[in-house]
């Protein structure tokens, strides 16, 4: 069997790990052991596990014969299997890593705390050199402590620099009424942005400026673990994607981030500026609405 290396490696067991998580919620708990060789690559993952062998059909009343029971196929138990692996391989390991939050759940109180000391290192940060000599504050995010949805937007606007509040200017008030068409109330919802701070004249935000923010984004994230993840604009999905695809062809399916289902669509301000996007919008929170259970209105927000 052929070995795979670099790239192909990390993507074959990102691949088999999911493979095996989709069995495991599909019922499935054990698995024969393979018996060709394994590449090396899996070589020093723990062995399978084998359970006692599988027990061999009763004769039946009316053959004249007493059944040959068939070999014993030795059996792979397919939970202790997802346990170890990321324990012992170093592929998967970082693959794990990418696939799951990196702290553990938190109180209540705990996240508070969590969130401000966060904040308070946003709040001292002067990476971004450009923005930080001219923001009148940083925008850190604001919402309940356990989240089941997070509004992930791309940065503050003049309004979120002045109030040091997320989406509270001509973008913020129709995010709000879309929440509303939605069934959703914004106090429901944490919202934060890719970047914390203001980009002179509001423009679009640069790759340095995102990356400088990311360790600030992520472990906000890692401290609220929402299961929902509503992007708001490419720059958003570009944070949290990692890619440079476009809005048409990200929107309309949900993505993963970590444990967390990701939905992409138009910003806001877009909508502003290009009204007929607005229905594109409403199919997208029609699809978050049916995967909540909200019940599904006639007619969303077209205003």
């Amino acid at each position: 069997m052929m070995e795979i290396e670099g790239k192909d490696r990390v993507d074959w067991s990102h691949t088999a790990e999911q493979l095996l998580r989709h069995w495991q919620r599909s019922g499935v708990t054990h698995l024969p052991v393979p018996q060709t060789p394994l590449p090396e690559s899996i070589a020093s993952w723990p062995k399978l596990q084998t359970s006692s062998t599988v027990p061999a059909a009763a004769p039946s009343s009316t053959s004249p014969k007493p059944s040959v029971a068939e070999p014993a196929v030795p059996q792979a138990d397919l939970a202790s299997t997802l346990d170890h692996l990321p324990k012992q391989s170093l592929v998967l390991d970082s693959v794990l890593a990418d696939s799951t939050w990196s702290l553990s759940d938190l109180s209540e109180n705990g996240r508070a705390e969590a969130l401000k000391a966060l904040n308070e290192e946003v709040v001292a940060c002067r990476k971004c050199t450009d923005i930080a000599c001219r923001r009148t504050q940083t925008v850190f995010g604001i919402g309940p402590l356990r989240p089941k949805l997070v509004m992930f937007g791309e940065a503050p606007g003049a309004e979120e620099d002045r109030a040091g509040e997320p989406f509270v200017g001509p973008a913020g008030q129709l995010l709000d009424r879309i929440l509303v068409a939605s069934g959703l109330a914004r106090d429901q919802v944490y919202i934060m942005n890719t970047l914390k701070c203001r980009p002179p004249n509001n423009r679009t935000p640069t790759d340095i400026e995102m990356e400088n923010c990311r360790p600030f984004f992520e472990r906000q994230l890692d401290i609220l673990q929402p299961e929902y993840i509503v992007c708001w604009g490419a720059v958003a999905a570009r944070a949290i994607l990692k890619t440079s695809d476009s809005i048409g062809r990200l929107r309309g399916r949900f993505h993963t981030y970590k444990q967390a289902k990701v939905m992409i669509t138009y910003h806001p301000a877009y909508l502003l500026r290009t009204p007929e996007a607005k229905r594109l919008t409403w199919e997208d929170m029609k699809m978050l609405m049916r995967e909540l259970g909200i019940p599904i209105r006639s007619t969303g927000t077209q205003s």
